[in-house]
């Protein structure tokens, strides 16, 4: 997925059990099993190559905690199943408060004023479908007539 154009993702991830994550200065918190998508921006030399460090901790090929989706995907019931693209435009913020309410306040918003960049949901299909909805209207609302939303495997396959 490595694209160096780079952009705004949101990683819907399913997790198949209850997990007690600890998320870096935001301590432990409980999240039941279910979906979850955390919005994140890839705008740096490496573009996407983010997600693909995402789906390498979530595998358990990448020890290092830099983010808070970091502690989420590490856990073993954690896994990501969808990634929703928003190539070559910066709408992180404008998609995550397009989303629904985070279970933690503050996840993943520790460099802007966004309540929280994790949102839960009722299932992965209609989180995939509420987080590309969401990058369609920010990328509507941006002034980048060129950017591009896709739906890709969690994978990476």
């Amino acid at each position: 997925m490595s694209d160096a154009t780079g952009g705004s993702y949101t990683l819907v991830v399913g997790l198949a059990a209850d997990a007690t994550v600890t998320a870096g200065a935001l301590g432990d918190h409980r999240l039941p099993a279910g979906a979850y998508a955390y919005t994140g921006s890839a705008l740096g030399a490496g573009g996407f190559s983010r997600v693909d460090r995402h789906r390498r901790t979530a595998r358990g090929d990448n020890d290092t905690r830099h983010w808070h989706v970091d502690y989420l995907l590490s856990h073993p019931a954690a896994r990501i199943d969808r990634v929703v693209r928003s190539v070559g435009v910066d709408i992180e913020c404008a998609v995550a408060e397009r989303l629904p309410p985070g279970p933690i306040d503050g996840f993943g918003a520790s460099d802007c004023s966004c309540e929280a960049h994790l949102s839960a949901g009722d299932g992965l299909d209609a989180l995939v479908e509420r987080a590309l909805a969401a990058h369609e209207a920010a990328v509507a609302s941006s002034d980048d007539p060129d950017a591009t939303v896709d739906v890709v495997d969690g994978s990476g396959e």
